[in-house]
């Protein structure tokens, strides 16, 4: 089975003209014959202007851009850019596509479910994780860049009191939820949920670095896996490959959507298979309320026993501009804003007239079972590629010189981790809606915009704490509303249970609370 799996991911990275070398080792210079095929090749597909610089670059350099050639396949990326730019016509069923909410059987909401099948979903799912079944996947390739910063944005610090940054919050949830399935479970056998960090080019390296100075906060450094996401070359608008040095092709993360090739080519399905893992969890870096490994989606998941779930919240209005899972043609998908009519985004629920009929909206917070990602193979391929117009620096071809272009000149192929749900089958697709107070509050604009950034967020976890202190029974006082928030340690409470020590006390707000005393 293994060897199949083995040979499966092989044929996948050939079929997309990806190399599958972890090799660090710096490249050496190709021999002249190993050379002149490559050129070859790339003049064949018509992109031999990225040897144009070649013979000036020292041996250490040619190694580098060989190596880097190597490992695309130039007819592949032609093809992939043709079908981006100019896709086929679309059928008349495409043109007009038809939509509608998820059916019944494919929904839940925490909102409406009466407490006792929350219960059993969180009891379900917390016997998953105490049995060594449960990953966690964590998308983690963005900059701080919108934030003012050049640091991965999961080592961004929102202003809490305790100062803890995004990846600390979420590896304590881990730690936590690792401690309750502990407690739960009858044996001693130790609880582990090994986590999945997919950063980009750009942030594995400093990611890397921020989890080895703050020692894993306090996870096992062998349960904690960093590996990257694939990379696509940058096309001019003429479908030329870019140079972004003499030596170096322009490449750009291939999307969300690349998490399905890199769960594959970094041989994460591998280590999934070796640990015995059957669920599991992906998610977003930039939420800061994320229930990381969440006991009930799990077990939700698990008891419709589907391939992919995910997680939604309420629509706030019909104006809101958010993409929205439900049926497209009779099939699980993702619809953008700016494809919905202003009737369609304004229809009422027929059964419940005071909200929308399609209120699903998506914050990439998913569940997959591990027998889907071992299919990955199989359609990876197929996925389809993106177009997004940049602006892209690069060096002239001709004239050997830099350009910083003032208007987007070429652009980035990508691909969305939604692209995947039409794949599936009806009852093997399942959605769970959640409080967006509890569970839902993104990091995306600088400070001071006032809506998704980190103002927002450290409000939201504060308000978060002070609901979940108040219901343990402790009062809480403070000299305005703005300051009213309490700060709860994950490590103490992953959602609102272990805080009876709290009963009947005063507490004067802000506060923190890192430890039952």
């Amino acid at each position: 089975m293994a060897k199949a799996v083995k040979e499966g991911a092989s044929h996948l990275l050939e079929k997309l003209g990806l190399s599958s070398s972890d090799n660090d080792a710096p490249p050496s210079e190709p021999s002249e014959a190993d050379l002149s095929a490559l050129k070859e090749t790339y003049k064949k597909a018509g992109q031999e202007q990225v040897f144009a610089f070649y013979d000036s670059l020292s041996s250490a350099e040619k190694g580098q851009l060989y190596s880097q050639l190597s490992g695309i396949d130039p007819e592949n990326i032609n093809a992939i850019t043709q079908k981006a730019l100019d896709p086929p016509a679309p059928s008349p069923e495409e043109k007009e596509p038809s939509v509608e909410p998820l059916p019944e059987s494919a929904t839940a909401s925490i909102l409406d479910s009466k407490t006792a099948d929350i219960e059993k979903c969180y009891d379900s799912g917390l016997d998953l994780v105490g049995q060594n079944k449960v990953a966690v996947v964590l998308m983690a390739g963005g900059q701080g860049t919108r934030l003012g910063s050049s640091a991965p944005k999961g080592c961004f610090n929102i202003g809490l009191p305790s100062e803890k940054s995004l990846f600390q919050l979420q590896a304590e949830r881990i730690i936590r939820v690792q401690q309750l399935a502990q407690q739960k479970k009858k044996s001693n056998e130790k609880v582990v949920i090994p986590w999945y960090v997919m950063t980009s080019g750009p942030t594995r390296r400093p990611t890397a670095k921020f989890f080895e100075e703050n020692h894993y906060f306090g996870l096992e450094k062998e349960n904690v896996i960093i590996f990257e996401q694939g990379v696509l070359p940058c096309i001019s608008n003429d479908g030329k490959i870019l140079l972004e040095s003499k030596s170096k092709v322009a490449v750009a993360p291939d999307g969300n959507g690349g998490i399905y090739l890199a769960l594959v080519k970094s041989s994460i399905v591998t280590d999934m298979r070796k640990r015995g893992i059957e669920h599991i969890h992906a998610y977003c870096v930039d939420n800061c309320l994320v229930k990381v490994a969440d006991p009930v989606f799990l077990g939700f998941a698990a008891a419709k026993d589907v391939d992919i779930a995910t997680k939604v919240v309420r629509k706030r209005n019909a104006k809101e501009s958010v993409g929205l899972i439900l049926l497209k043609n009779n099939k699980p998908d993702v619809v953008e804003y700016s494809e919905i009519d202003k009737a369609t985004a304004e229809a009422k629920d027929p059964k419940q007239a005071d909200v929308l009929k399609f209120r699903a909206a998506n914050i990439v917070n998913h569940y997959y079972s591990f027998r889907f990602l071992e299919t990955i193979p199989e359609w990876a391929h197929e996925l389809p590629h993106h177009v997004a117009r940049k602006k892209i620096p690069y060096i002239d071809t001709e004239k050997g010189e830099t350009i910083k272009p003032e208007k987007p000149n070429g652009i980035k192929l990508e691909q969305f981790v939604f692209d995947v749900f039409p794949r599936l089958a009806l009852d093997k697709f399942a959605c769970l809606e959640v409080r967006r107070e509890d569970e839902f509050s993104p990091l995306k604009n600088a400070k001071g915009s006032g809506e998704d950034d980190q103002d927002t967020s450290k409000r939201d976890i504060l308000q978060q704490g002070r609901r979940f202190v108040e219901a343990a029974g402790a009062v809480i006082v403070s000299e305005s509303a703005e300051s009213s928030g309490v700060e709860v340690s994950p490590l103490i409470s992953y959602g609102g249970e272990g805080l009876d020590f709290l009963r009947g006390r005063e507490i004067m707000a802000p506060a923190v609370i890192e430890k039952e005393e």
